[in-house]
């Protein structure tokens, strides 16, 4: 992906949001509010005041037909409380008593909420109250949701997109901050899907960069943004960074996020056991620097398997969980969400001709064999953080993602997933949809057995859309060892391009309830669609 790897201003206004969402947004900038500091672009600074605040805002995860997880964080030791309700007005309530928020959490903590109906809207609002007087309590921060369907009909839509945050520009006032979470939220998806590289940890900001074109970038800076992320409180106000940009609170309390992570998140291009050149960093052990990551991470997303059971790999190592889960959206949809990155081996040329381990890790390919066979739903979107056919340097002679520019029959890394796409083949598993972000453009590849040097699979798609706030990049080779052709690209024609100079991407899935038609749409962040593609349930090759 880009170590130092487009957005414009909008062209045109945005459609306004539901009407639903009115008392939300009030509330947000009432109780949520974030400045974006003044003149010199430092980070706001707060005194605590006489009850709990809540200034990150609220986010909701792991949502099901019946249930969801909802996140918060205090600004000193509090108890979460959330109240849902039908209605905005919240005349009938239910409360869900929490967790207490302490300093071993950074202050964060996440309620899970049970006995939900199914495909409603959910309207909640969270209430933090000081553990010494339980009289003393936070403005309520609001939020709302959409359970996930048991109907077929009603159909399921979700976005898409990842890479926040990367390559030194950070927020910007002068263009709104990180604009592509409005244009996302004014379609109000069911949920998001962040394809990894959620901050950019090994990414310091600079107060003001100068553009090509003489403008000058703007960057609000805090102290863990100026320096490479290495201790555990580096890591954490790496991911409270994001959470100063008033676009990502407003979309955080009203689109649920499916989360995964890439490398950014810990360092980049990093793989387990990995030892650092770099004289950035006085930590060299990349295990040390990934558990410290995977904690913070595992604090500042609502994701339940990050903290069920052990499990192995960077994130169990600190957590006690996994990044790899399904979550399963109504009998539509099912997303295996993969972590390519606590579970690979080194990084290298790729030209083994035995590699068990791979990018997946033996475990971790199992369980999707697994689950895959088990999954009942119309289509099987495979949530990965790197791409598949396209490829990655990660330097002059080592490689980052799966393929290695070698034409010919699977080699390194590329077995696991030659061994994969013959499984689906042969179990005939039907819906199969690829989707990531890392490379910093937005583009679709379609794969096929007959343009291929293997050829033991069945057709398949691949699409790619990116940064959301970050860097924009050329377009990569394609290695043609599964037959890709790239169908669409849009791209910047040098690399690091601002996103004063050049859109930024995410894409949308939208599944027909009626039909079982899968749409995907990638678009840009003016609202903007800049490729279709319709795909029919049930049929091979298409």
């Amino acid at each position: 992906m880009p170590a130092n790897p487009p957005g414009r201003h909008l062209a045109a206004p945005l459609p306004p949001a539901p009407a639903r969402r009115s008392l939300l947004r009030g509330s947000l900038a009432a109780s949520a509010g974030l400045a974006l500091g003044g003149a010199g672009l430092a980070a706001p600074a707060f005194a605590l005041s006489g009850r709990p605040e809540a200034r990150w805002g609220v986010q909701t995860g792991d949502v099901t037909a019946r249930s969801g997880l909802v996140w918060a964080r205090s600004d000193r030791p509090a108890r979460m409380i959330v109240e849902t309700s039908a209605t905005e007005s919240f005349r009938r309530v239910r409360r869900h008593h929490g967790p207490s928020l302490g300093a071993g959490s950074d202050f964060t903590g996440t309620t899970f909420l049970r006995g939900l109906p199914p495909g409603e809207q959910i309207h909640y609002r969270v209430v933090l109250s000081d553990l010494d007087d339980p009289r003393r309590t936070s403005e309520p921060v609001l939020g709302t949701f959409r359970t996930a369907p048991e109907r077929r009909l009603d159909g399921v839509r979700f976005l898409w997109s990842g890479d926040i945050a990367g390559q030194g520009w950070g927020i910007n006032p002068d263009i709104g901050g990180f604009r592509a979470f409005e244009a996302m939220r004014r379609l109000d998806p069911d949920f998001f899907l962040c394809s990894g590289d959620t901050v950019y940890a090994d990414g310091p900001l600079q107060a003001s960069v100068a553009l090509p074109d003489g403008r000058v970038w703007r960057n609000l800076v805090t102290p863990e943004k100026a320096k490479v992320a290495e201790t555990l409180d580096e890591y954490r106000g790496n991911f409270r960074y994001n959470l100063l940009d008033r676009n990502v609170r407003a979309f955080n309390a009203q689109v649920p996020t499916v989360v995964q992570w890439d490398d950014h998140e810990v360092r980049n291009n990093w793989y387990p056991g990995q030892i650092l050149d770099d004289a950035r960093y006085a930590e060299k052990d990349v295990d040390v620097l990934a558990a410290r990551a995977s904690r913070a991470f595992s604090e500042y997303f609502p994701v339940s398997t990050l903290r069920a059971g052990p499990g192995p790999g960077a994130v169990g190592a600190a957590t006690g969980g996994r990044m790899h889960r399904v979550v399963r959206y109504g009998p539509l949809l099912d997303v295996f969400v993969l972590d390519m990155r606590s579970y690979r081996n080194a990084n290298s040329a790729g030209r083994q001709a035995d590699d068990a381990t791979g990018i997946l890790g033996t475990e971790q390919l199992a369980w999707l064999k697994r689950e895959l066979s088990r999954s009942r739903a119309v289509w099987k979107v495979l949530a990965a953080d790197m791409p598949i056919g396209l490829v990655v340097p990660d330097g002059a002679t080592a490689f980052e993602a799966i393929a290695q520019g070698d034409p010919g029959a699977p080699l390194g890394r590329e077995l696991q997933i030659a061994e994969l796409l013959r499984f689906v083949k042969h179990r005939r598993i039907t819906g199969t949809v690829w989707l990531t972000a890392d490379v910093h453009y937005t583009s679709a590849q379609h794969y096929a057995p007959e343009r291929a040097a293997f050829q033991d699979f069945a057709p398949f798609w691949e699409f790619v859309s990116g940064p959301l706030a970050a860097g924009g990049f050329p377009a990569n080779k394609l290695d043609a060892t599964f037959g890709p052709e790239r169908v669409f690209v849009r791209a910047p024609e040098r690399a690091n391009v601002s996103p004063m100079e050049s859109p930024q991407y995410f894409g949308e899935v939208d599944i027909d309830g009626g039909s079982g038609e899968l749409t995907v749409r990638l678009r840009g962040d003016d609202d903007t669609v800049l490729f279709t593609k319709v795909l029919r349930p049930g049929l091979v090759g298409q």
